[in-house]
């Protein structure tokens, strides 16, 4: 598929199934705790600054938003995870809106599961991959801020995160930076191949 990243935009916000797009095109979502960089890598690899607002404030994304990519695919971000200043309601009810469109909608064919790359998963990270597993929803990962990591050291990084997240070889494992572009070659070559 030929892709023109530059045609892109925030297509709408959605709370639940009624709001979501109708129509057939792929979509991929992006999944990850509030502050990993999931704006940061939606604006990285749709070479823009700011489409997807980046927060110093986490936790700020709090419906599914739809980027329409060429008319040819979607980015759906759901809200981060694991942000602690949020009621226990809220977090429940973010956790039912993730799940319903996970678990529901036909149009997605994988979800980018983001992981900081300087720590190891949280319980958070732990769940979502095992919910993805468990769905057979296909999953690829990508170890965010690998620039504040020295090159020598990734290696060590990597292996402990898919120890932790008990990975499955067969999933791509992708290391990242929205500072030095990095992976974003590798990042666009999974995707595709999941459409």
């Amino acid at each position: 598929m030929e892709l023109n990243i530059h045609n892109a935009e925030l297509l709408l916000s959605a709370a639940n199934k009624s709001h979501y797009p109708q129509d057939e095109l792929p979509e991929i979502a992006l999944a990850g705790r509030s502050n990993v960089g999931k704006s940061s890598f939606i604006n990285t690899m749709l070479n823009r600054k700011n489409l997807a607002r980046t927060s110093g404030k986490p936790g700020k994304t709090q419906l599914l938003n739809f980027f329409n990519i060429d008319d040819k695919m979607r980015f759906v971000d759901v809200p981060g995870y694991g942000y602690a200043r949020v009621s226990k309601k809220e977090r429940e009810k973010w956790g039912r809106m993730i799940e319903e469109y996970l678990t529901t909608r036909e149009n997605l064919r994988a979800v980018v599961s983001l992981v900081d790359l300087r720590h190891d998963p949280s319980a958070d990270d732990v769940q979502m991959y095992e919910f993805l597993k468990y769905y057979e929803i296909p999953v690829i990962i990508v170890a965010t801020k690998a620039d504040k990591i020295p090159r020598g050291k990734w290696n060590k990084h990597e292996s402990a995160i898919k120890k932790k997240l008990n990975f499955d070889p067969s999933d791509n494992f992708i290391l990242f930076s929205s500072v030095s572009k990095a992976g974003m070659d590798q990042a666009w070559d999974a995707i595709l191949e999941k459409l």
